[in-house]
């Protein structure tokens, strides 16, 4: 996160808070951060996890067909 983006933050929830009501700022904030976290491209845990399962998976089968390859070169080796 850069320094101007939090400043420019800071400066929007500054406003909001000065100019409206009380239960105004709860919701009008809420709407201010999740826009400037969806600007973020921020994901959730949950999207994180399944992401992080489907690298496991795909290292995994890496792993085995690099094996698989390595015994068909061995093989072919030893026909040669």
């Amino acid at each position: 996160m850069s320094v101007q983006f939090i400043d420019e933050l800071s400066n929007k929830i500054k406003e909001i808070y000065a100019s409206l009501p009380a239960e105004d700022v709860e919701r009008n904030l809420h709407a201010l951060l999740k826009g400037a976290f969806t600007k973020l491209e921020l994901v959730t845990r949950e999207e994180f996890d399944v992401q992080t399962e489907v690298l496991r998976k795909t290292r995994a089968q890496l792993a085995a067909l690099e094996k698989q390859l390595a015994e068909i070169e061995a093989k072919l080796g030893q026909s040669s």
